[in-house]
């Protein structure tokens, strides 16, 4: 089980804790096991829509398409992102929206679990609960979603982690130790895998 786990900088410092990563790559159960770690409060903003709406993920796509559900997890990020020592794993798309990169990077320390198509399909091949991969071509779609979110998740990233077959406990154990070095830190380093126009430029 191998892992790449990079401080890549840029953010500031922040008792927030945002992960960010396509469907499947583990940020709530990372998430879950993190936040008891560090003592804080965690939330999985997709759980959070369907708690506000009382209906799940499915059914708001059905009735409201994508669009009616990017409102709503914009609304619901922003009023989770302005706590303070939270855990919150956001939903894949999130980082679609300018506004919503912006909030991650001006309110936490934003980790990006990356894994593969290849093992994200595997993870998520039985999931019925993930209506983008209710496709012919399941794995042809995460293929997809990941060359188009790959480059927004590695924008606003302060951590990226490769996740491959690590267990979870493992997983957060490595994280914890790099996100204690990177608010140890500081901000003193620019970001290696970032643009000048990055969301998260000042």
């Amino acid at each position: 089980m191998s892992s790449n786990t990079a401080p890549v900088g840029g953010g500031a410092p922040s008792s927030n804790i945002f992960l960010i990563g396509l469907m499947g790559a583990g940020k709530t159960s990372v998430g879950k096991m993190l936040a008891r770690r560090l003592g804080k409060t965690f939330y999985d903003s997709d759980h959070e829509v369907e708690r506000a709406t009382g209906v799940r993920i499915p059914v708001i796509f059905e009735i409201e398409g994508e669009a009616g559900f990017r409102a709503r997890e914009s609304r619901m990020l922003a009023d989770l992102a302005a706590a303070s020592d939270v855990v919150l794993a956001t939903g894949g798309g999130a980082v679609l929206s300018e506004q919503n990169r912006k909030i991650l990077c001006a309110h936490g320390t934003v980790v990006y679990l990356r894994a593969s198509p290849q093992e994200l399909w595997q993870r998520t091949r039985h999931d019925r609960n993930r209506p983008l991969l209710q496709t012919p071509n399941p794995l042809g779609k995460l293929t997809e979603l990941f060359s188009e979110r790959d480059p927004l998740y590695r924008e606003i990233a302060d951590i990226i982690v490769d996740t491959g077959n690590q267990s979870v406990s493992s997983l957060a154990h490595r994280l914890e130790s790099r996100l204690s070095q990177f608010t140890g830190a500081g901000n003193s380093s620019s970001p290696p895998d970032r643009g000048q126009d990055n969301t998260c430029a000042p």
